[in-house]
Parts: structure tokens; C-alpha cells; sequence
């Protein structure tokens, strides 16, 4: 074999690895994954590294910097490569503000934790919220919501439990309470014993379906194939509060949310009690805007709500839905369009956008159930 066809070899292999285009576009998000190294130079590089790019057949790929080193390279001194990545850095840094958010009596306002980030206050506030997905202070309110759960199941009494959470008042603690714990202070306490909790179960085309709501509004709507499996899962979720069966009023909001499986252009005009961590009603509210007979991708919604690399969370938010259609996780695939992880089963998430995607194609007058039957 001659040295040229050698070289186009060497090239060939390099370019048809799906990593050379990581190098090629110096991908930061690609850094940790493996290392390359380049055989004229005898270093080795993260794919961000800004060096000079290296010729394709000089180049080979490598898990880890431990590997790139036992096959003879040593690390590139201007990305460093054995070291931290810059994001793993950032990462770090904004956990330890976590920690001292979690630890701290009162709330840290911005600029303490920008200097002590050594940050600017714009720079940390958009940081902090691409690692975690939410704001400093949503972080801060959300640990104090569970502060304060935690203090009323131990403390003797709410007042103790307003002080050991935090609080320097009464009347601060009660003006945000309800909205930390979904009910007041007494009836949490309770195990939320005295909340009531109107159900019912009926049939659509994707199976069986239950509807259950609190004074508020509907804090649960579940498909599956077993009505008792669904009440079971109810009751699971909500196992202190007094489940009731459902008068002629609720029947005719489940009748509601029914005719909105079935053709979703109709809507869903009912009041929704929904209770969740701060980044898990974000995710939510962002996937009440999407229209049906939309999707978008996991990564897309990171993105929407300001949270680019909180794909992964965005999916476990997804997951977590407590409302299936009324907040519709089911509009949410892979970036190639692949269908999976419906908590209601894959088979349901596909009909579901299906029937979505047929009213969106049909003509206006064929959407209309009154004219359909005429």
C-alpha cells in the first residue's frame, strides 16, 4: 500500500466518525465525551479546543484522556483537557450556590450571589438558570415550600413551624401559603385529611379515563385500561384526603374533558389545580402554549423556557404531569420524531397526535360534531 492511499484511508476513517463533527465545529457540548488526539503534534485535545484544526488523517479518537495518555499523547495545554470542563466548572459553581441558597436563614438576594460567584448579577441570573432551569429566587421559593412541609410535619405547631422554616412573620408566611402547600397550614398538617377530592370514571376511544378535582379544580386526569388500577393510583397520590363520587355537575366536566379527547379543537376551558416543584409548573404552563396539532422536541422547550441544557429535566417534568390532554405532555417528542415515554402509554401519546394532526388537515365544517352528523 503507498503512502497516499494510506493517508486517504486514515482521512476516510476520521471523517465518516460522527465525533469529527464535534472538532470540526468545536462543539463545547461535546467536551467530556472523548478526547482527540493529533499524531503530528503528540497532544491531545477536547472537540472545543480552539487550536489550529488538525488535518483529518492525523487524527484519532479516544474515550477518555487516561486512553489518549496510555497510547503515548500528552494534554493540550491551551484547552487542558484532563482537567474540568469549563461546563462541569459551572455546573459546580452553581450547585455550591445552591447549597448556600438551601443553608441560608434568609433568602440571598442576587447580588450577594453574584459576588460571591464572581459574576456579574445579568451573567449569574442567566447561569443559574441554564443549570437548573429556573431562576435564583424560584430556587430559593421552592426550597423554602419545602422547608415548611417539612417543619409542619414535625413541629409542634404552625407557629413553630413558620419561624423554623424561615419566616420572619405570621403574616408572610400565610400570604404565600397556600400557594406552597395547595391548602392552608391546618389541613396540611393534616395529612390534607379534610381536603375532598371529587372523581369519576369514564369511557373514550383511548380507553378508560378518571377526572378528579379539588375546590380548586381538576388535579387529576389518568387513561389506562383498568378503572381500578386508576383509582388505585388515585388513591396512592392522594392517600389522607376523602374521595367522593361524583355528583350530575361533575359529571358533565368529565363529559368536558371527554369531548376534548376526542376532538381536541374544542378546548379545555375548566379550572386546573395543579401543584408541582417551580421548574415543573414552568414546563407546564410552556406546554399548555403549544396548539394542538403542534409538537415540538424535549430540547426545543429546554430552549423556550430559557433552560438549554435542562433537556433532561424538561422530560422527567413531562413525565411527572398529573393531567393527561389538559396539559398536554403528548406534544413533546425526540428531535427525530420518535414517539416514547408517555406516562399513559406510547400507543395513546401516538393516537392522541394523530387525531390532533386530522383535525388540523380537515376542513373547518368537518370539525364541527353538529355538522358532521348532518
Amino acid at each position: 500500500m503507498n503512502m497516499t492511499t494510506k493517508t486517504e484511508r486514515l482521512a476516510a476513517a476520521t471523517l465518516s466518525d460522527p465525533r469529527w463533527a464535534d472538532v470540526a465545529q468545536r462543539n463545547r457540548a461535546a467536551d467530556g465525551k472523548f478526547v482527540y488526539s493529533v499524531r503530528t503534534t503528540g497532544v491531545y485535545c477536547r472537540p472545543s479546543c480552539a487550536a489550529r484544526p488538525a488535518r483529518p488523517e492525523n487524527v484519532r479518537f479516544h474515550a477518555s484522556p487516561a486512553h489518549a495518555e496510555r497510547a503515548g499523547f500528552r494534554a493540550c495545554k491551551r484547552c487542558r483537557p484532563n482537567a474540568q470542563s469549563p461546563v462541569a466548572e459551572q455546573a459546580a459553581q452553581i450547585a455550591a450556590l445552591c447549597r448556600w441558597i438551601e443553608q441560608s436563614e434568609n433568602h440571598p438576594s442576587l447580588e450577594s450571589l453574584a459576588a460571591r460567584a464572581g459574576m456579574s448579577r445579568y451573567h449569574l441570573h442567566r447561569v443559574f438558570k441554564a443549570v437548573t432551569g429556573v431562576t435564583p429566587k424560584a430556587y430559593a421559593d421552592a426550597h423554602r415550600s419545602k422547608r415548611v412541609r417539612e417543619e409542619l410535619d414535625r413541629s409542634r405547631t404552625v407557629t413553630d413551624a413558620i419561624y423554623g422554616a424561615g419566616f420572619g412573620s405570621n403574616g408572610r408566611f400565610y400570604a404565600s401559603a397556600d400557594r406552597m402547600l395547595g391548602m392552608n397550614p391546618t389541613a396540611y398538617r393534616a395529612g390534607g385529611a379534610n381536603t375532598e377530592i371529587r372523581f369519576a370514571i369514564g369511557e373514550c376511544s383511548l380507553g378508560s379515563i378518571l377526572v378528579a378535582a379539588t375546590a380548586r379544580g381538576i388535579c387529576a386526569i389518568s387513561m389506562g385500561n383498568d378503572p381500578e388500577a386508576l383509582v388505585r393510583d388515585l388513591q396512592d397520590r392522594f392517600p389522607r384526603a376523602t374521595l367522593l363520587g361524583a355528583d350530575a355537575a361533575f359529571e358533565r366536566m368529565v363529559a368536558q374533558v371527554i369531548e376534548f379527547v376526542e376532538a381536541p379543537k374544542l378546548g379545555l376551558d375548566l379550572p386546573l389545580d395543579v401543584r408541582g416543584t417551580a421548574f415543573q409548573r414552568r414546563v407546564w404552563e410552556a406546554l399548555r402554549a403549544i396548539p394542538a396539532g403542534k409538537k415540538t422536541s424535549y430540547t426545543a422547550l429546554a430552549q423556550a423556557l430559557g433552560a438549554p441544557k435542562a433537556a433532561r429535566a424538561v422530560a422527567h417534568a413531562c413525565a411527572a404531569n398529573p393531567l393527561a390532554v389538559a396539559i398536554p405532555c403528548h406534544r413533546v417528542v425526540h428531535r427525530d420524531g420518535s414517539i416514547s415515554g408517555y406516562r399513559w402509554g406510547v400507543e395513546r401519546k401516538r393516537a392522541l397526535l394523530e387525531r390532533e394532526a386530522d383535525e388540523r388537515d380537515r376542513p373547518d365544517a368537518l370539525r364541527d360534531p353538529a355538522l358532521r352528523s348532518s
